[in-house]
């Protein structure tokens, strides 16, 4: 069940920083998102999704029968070095009977990531680990604003660095094709866009990651979505509002 609601970043991680196209947006100019989250069928909560040009923010609470069963009230903070390089980020975690704190910092000089991940409710350091980074890397959030900036055709493909931490790989990304999408917010013409992110690449588990952007000028994430092997399934986040900064 902890795994449904602590997916979004995963799923927010669908794709990485890119130089903006011409006549593109500013690439950290998302403003806030708010999304509904559904796991089989059912609402499991929300997730509210704050960028800017220096630093994200990403707000996950569980709902309804999940909340019931074990209450997510997660935090995650990012924070950016022109042009959208991770420099460090720290996810405070309420779940269940646990409060969990995970640091992550990005030392571009030593290209190196350390992770630490504490419990503050015992003050004790849980586990820590470090890897190796190309000098910029992306995180978990840096993708959303990617999005809005990749200048690929569907049927093309491109491949770029990202690392939560305790990995860090070249994760490919396929731009797949146009479709037109209704979320509570509307409808939207997108472009799919799928990202290898897990089955051991950066995460473990076997799954795959979509991302559904708006293909016009805003170029707005309007769907994300989590397919993977039972007993979680499918997750997906819907935009239900989207808030200039």
């Amino acid at each position: 069940m902890r795994f449904v609601l602590s997916a979004a970043p995963v799923l927010a991680a669908a794709m990485w920083i890119f130089p903006a196209s011409a006549g593109g947006p500013p690439a950290g100019d998302l403003g806030k998102l708010t999304y509904s989250i559904e796991w089989r069928l059912i609402h499991a909560g929300a997730a509210v999704l704050d960028m800017h040009d220096s630093e994200g923010r990403m707000k996950l609470d569980s709902a309804g029968l999940v909340s019931a069963l074990f209450k997510v009230d997660d935090t995650y903070t990012v924070r950016y070095e022109q042009p959208f390089c991770a420099s460090s980020s720290q996810l405070d975690s309420k779940e269940g009977k646990r409060h969990h704190q995970t640091t992550v910092t990005y030392d571009r000089k030593q290209n190196r990531a350390s992770w630490v991940e504490r419990d503050l409710l015992k003050n004790e350091i849980l586990r820590s680990a470090q890897v190796e980074t190309p000098h910029c890397v992306q995180d978990v959030l840096g993708g959303i604003l990617a999005l809005r900036s990749l200048n690929l055709e569907p049927g093309q493909s491109t491949q770029v660095p990202m690392s939560d931490g305790r990995r860090a790989a070249q994760v490919k990304v396929d731009v797949q094709e146009r479709e037109e999408i209704t979320t509570p917010a509307g409808s939207f013409k997108t472009i799919r866009y799928e990202a290898n992110l897990l089955n051991g690449v950066v995460y473990p588990r076997k799954g795959r990651v979509f991302v559904w952007v708006s293909d016009d000028t805003k170029r707005i994430p309007v769907q994300i979505r989590l397919r993977m092997a039972f007993p979680i399934g499918t997750v997906t986040l819907q935009l239900e509002k989207s808030e200039p900064k």
